[in-house]
């Protein structure tokens, strides 16, 4: 008994570990990091990014200086490397480690969107940096940016959350002095309000603007966060096993 007792408790931690929250994002975390598939679905993106605008500089004829708007993480800036550390220390998301990343201006360019960026600069088109980084990531944000050569990656084209996760009052601000020709993001959010705003239906917006997809909106995929997740939650400072347990409900079966 007391031989079965010691392998019990010797294997203890790898159940409690593999029970951990965290576990869920193990294989979205790899697959971004290593698959093929997440490099070619990149490629996939900006290269019809580069289609369309090429279309839409044929089809223009506003007299504002024109512009791509595109959103920084998992959409020009890959944060994988974050999320692995998260992981490996049986959390989801901490404040703290995520500004010590930020730091390190070392998050590595997501496949194709440098080379569209500056393919973009070549035809005269300005690109903003919109992002819901806090203020306190700014200047090692720019660095990150600087680091590789992204164009325009200067103070007037790098727009940082200011107390507000809402990017539609920094878009309507850009859309005074410029044509936006196209925006890049992840994240429905980084189009337009119409989406994850005033409790709508997701899905049922997409539907009805598919035409914008992969011409006006380019999407980037993103299988380790982002704001499809927050209405599967139900209820008020929820901690991470309860997050688990709903997402478990909300699966599909039969």
């Amino acid at each position: 008994m007391k031989k079965y007792i010691l392998i019990i408790l010797t294997l203890a931690p790898f159940f409690v570990k593999a029970q951990s929250p965290a576990r869920d994002y193990t294989n979205a975390v790899l697959w971004q990091q290593t698959s093929g598939e997440y490099k070619a679905l990149c490629f996939q993106a900006y290269n019809f990014a580069r289609l369309s605008l090429k279309e839409a500089l044929w089809a223009d004829t506003s007299k504002k200086p024109n512009c791509v708007i595109v959103d920084i993480d998992e959409t020009v800036l890959d944060n994988s490397p974050f999320q692995g550390h998260e992981i490996k220390k049986g959390l989801s998301y901490n404040p703290a480690d995520w500004t010590a990343w930020t730091n390190l201006s070392q998050a590595d360019t997501v496949p194709g969107a440098l080379d569209f960026l500056k393919f973009a600069a070549s035809k005269n088109i300005e690109t903003f940096y919109l992002s819901n980084r806090d203020e306190k990531d700014y200047t090692a944000t720019l660095k990150n940016l600087q680091k590789f050569g992204f164009p325009y990656a200067d103070d007037a084209h790098l727009l940082v959350s200011k107390g507000t996760s809402n990017k539609e009052p920094r878009r309507q601000k850009i859309a005074e002095t410029h044509n936006i020709l196209m925006l890049c993001g992840d994240n429905l959010s980084d189009f337009s309000n119409v989406f994850y705003r005033e409790n709508k239906n997701t899905t049922e917006q997409v539907s009805t603007n598919q035409t914008l997809f992969g011409v006006k909106y380019i999407v980037l995929p993103n299988p380790m966060y982002g704001d499809w997740e927050k209405p599967l939650y139900q209820g008020e400072n929820l901690n991470d096993k309860d997050k688990a347990k709903q997402r478990l409900e909300r699966l599909k079966s039969y």
